[in-house]
């Protein structure tokens, strides 16, 4: 890699203590029989022996790749060629293109690798999640420089959120370089009023605590009192608001104020100060909503149970009425066909009125 140390060793076989030479990719002679011969305090003699040379490059640089000689000149010349390869390891940086985002707006994020060897390959991340960027790259030398980019919408809740643009070289296990981006989305001010959870009687303090959030922060906030001022012995510091021993002339409606170049956001506080010997029955946990919601529920049930009722009565009001047919004695007419032989007599008659 860059940056690092490399070893070139050149073995010897029955070394006769001929003239031995390290040369570097330009044919430049780095050592003469283990003496220095270039100027490149990088290159440093380990070892010289009848077995073997060996050198260190230290702070290798991509121009120092290429093949070292290592010449042995004796009756009949040997020479060994070690190939040295540097790697350049990315680093990635990360901007954002253009203004920073609003909320429900989009940002376009720019990862750039200037150097690398071979060409870096970029991936984004967010919340571990893989997100689909578009790369391309350059050539300069034997170097490439990548850039990348990400577009996506951006919320109130992703402020702070952090983006990775990982690179890496796809050839070299365990080499990957991150870097995390925070991302600042912009959004109007959100006000909040910080009611006491006592009853306030008259002598007693009230503090107010305004908490403000927004993406510019906003620098202050502003106390007021609807349709008058705020009480003299009311004191401001930063978002509290304190007003020492009420009385019922402090009551009123108090409002917390903020803004940022995005907006203006207010909250509102209703003072009621009630006298020292007062009785202030407790509120009730359920609200007059839902009790009048239940009992129109039992009316309606009434309603319904009752029209059913009605309704299945006149359908049994029909009666039925048993008609002699044209005044004739029932017994009589029996006796006749009794008489006659005749069993098929008429029956009575059913009418349905």
């Amino acid at each position: 890699m860059e940056g690092e140390t490399a070893e070139i060793t050149c073995r010897l076989h029955s070394y006769d203590g001929s003239i031995v030479v390290i040369q570097n990719p330009y044919r430049q002679t780095l050592f003469f029989n283990g003496t220095r011969a270039l100027k490149d305090e990088r290159f440093q003699l380990v070892s010289f022996t009848h077995k073997q040379l060996r050198i260190a490059l230290s702070d290798i640089r991509v121009e120092d790749e290429g093949g070292y000689y290592c010449q042995l000149y004796s009756e009949d010349t040997h020479h060994q060629v070690a190939v040295v390869t540097v790697l350049v390891l990315p680093e990635p940086i990360v901007e954002v293109k253009g203004e920073e985002p609003v909320e429900n707006g989009e940002v376009e994020l720019i990862c750039t690798v200037p150097r690398s060897k071979p060409p870096a390959r970029i991936r984004w991340f967010r919340d571990k999640k893989l997100l689909q960027g578009m790369s391309s790259q350059q050539q300069s030398g034997k170097t490439f420089k990548i850039t990348s980019v990400v577009t996506f919408t951006v919320e109130k809740k992703d402020n702070g959120a952090i983006v990775t643009c990982e690179a890496d070289l796809p050839s070299v296990k365990g080499k990957k370089q991150r870097m995390e981006f925070p991302l600042s989305v912009r959004f109007p001010p959100t006000v909040k009023v910080q009611p006491p959870s006592v009853l306030l009687r008259e002598g007693d303090d009230l503090t107010l605590t305004c908490s403000v959030t927004g993406n510019p922060q906003p620098a202050d906030v502003m106390w007021s009192r609807l349709n008058d001022s705020l009480p003299s012995r009311a004191k401001l510091s930063g978002n509290l608001l304190t007003i020492t021993a009420l009385t019922t002339v402090d009551n009123g409606t108090y409002v917390c104020e903020a803004e940022n170049e995005l907006g203006r956001t207010a909250d509102e506080y209703v003072l009621v100060v009630y006298d020292p010997g007062a009785v202030v029955e407790p509120q009730t946990s359920v609200s007059y909503a839902v009790v009048g919601g239940v009992l129109a529920v039992f009316v309606f049930a009434i309603i319904c149970v009752l029209t059913v009722t009605v309704c299945f009565s006149m359908r049994q009001k029909g009666s039925y009425l048993t008609h002699e047919a044209s005044g004739l004695d029932e017994h009589g007419e029996a006796r006749e066909a009794f008489i006659n032989g005749n069993e098929s007599h008429e029956r009575k008659k059913e009418y349905f009125i």
